[in-house]
């Protein structure tokens, strides 16, 4: 989709892109000057160095090049051209302030699920995040990759998607799980768990030191985060299909990711319960 992609051009938004297109100025290597049509806001002698820069930032494998010039909402575009590269990530806490520790990481490249455990293996984290170029996560920017930054005291420059943008736009909103279950995705056992209850679990370990809360625990976080590499392809594809491109472009939806660790089944019914009566309990305060 990036050499069809004008709106990263200062000036240039969705409706002159589609215009473009529209008067046979589908990609990069189409422009001509004078442009076909007057661009208002947009100085268009710059945009043939701009383009060359593009085409150049795309040979090098820049993907932040694409991620600073666009809309965090259109950054779904960079994805088919850096999909080898990417990592689709989620963390666990213990809390939401800056003296929370992280529980667990989930890191998937599509193909491998890597999981991180606070006291076990989660320093391993800082090497293997180092091997990719582009993050993708559900509302990442504000929450995850500050909260790696600061715990790990460590800079994560990487290109970033942040689902909650991109679906924002399409009208998907209400979180994470909000945005699975209005796309038809449904987590099973695990399904209507949230940060609270991946608290307990971490709770539940530490306090009896029970692998089966652990386990459960990273169920639900590696759920969250290979969830994000189908969110994403149908981000893609539903905006793909706006475009004269979606023929060839259309992505396939990726294979289930094996999960190597299941749900405890008494361990969630157990601190289902919990949740409930600490929910009611809030309430009627």
């Amino acid at each position: 989709m990036l050499p069809h992609t004008f709106c990263h051009i200062q000036g240039i938004g969705q409706k002159t892109e589609k215009r473009l297109w529209n008067t046979g100025i589908s990609t990069w290597y189409d422009w001509q000057d004078p442009p076909p049509f007057t661009l208002a806001s947009c100085n268009f002698k710059k945009v043939p160095d701009f383009l060359a820069s593009s085409q150049e930032a795309l040979a090098a494998g820049s993907a932040t090049f694409f991620t600073n010039n666009l809309s965090s909402a259109d950054h779904w575009r960079i994805f088919p051209h850096f999909r080898h590269q990417t990592a689709f990530l989620d963390i666990e806490t213990t809390g939401l302030d800056e003296r929370a520790e992280i529980t667990t990481i989930a890191l998937y490249d599509g193909d491998t699920v890597r999981t991180y455990v606070n006291g076990r293996n989660l320093n391993d984290f800082i090497e293997d995040i180092s091997h990719h170029k582009v993050l993708v996560s559900y509302n990442g920017k504000s929450f995850d990759v500050p909260f790696l930054e600061r715990y790990f005291r460590i800079k994560l420059d990487h290109a970033h998607i942040d689902l909650r943008y991109v679906l924002a736009r399409m009208g998907l909103k209400g979180g994470l799980k909000g945005c699975e279950r209005q796309l038809g995705i449904n987590r099973g056992a695990l399904d209507g768990m949230d940060g609270f209850f991946a608290v307990l679990l971490w709770r539940e370990y530490e306090r009896l030191n029970d692998e089966r809360a652990l386990e459960t625990l990273l169920a639900y976080n590696i759920e969250d985060t290979v969830n994000l590499e189908r969110l994403l392809v149908e981000a893609y594809n539903r905006n793909i299909a706006g475009t004269p491109f979606a023929d060839s472009l259309t992505l396939p939806f990726p294979e289930p990711a094996v999960i190597p660790y299941q749900p405890d089944l008494d361990c969630v019914e157990r601190l289902t319960r919990i949740s409930h009566e600490h929910r009611v309990n809030l309430s009627s305060l």
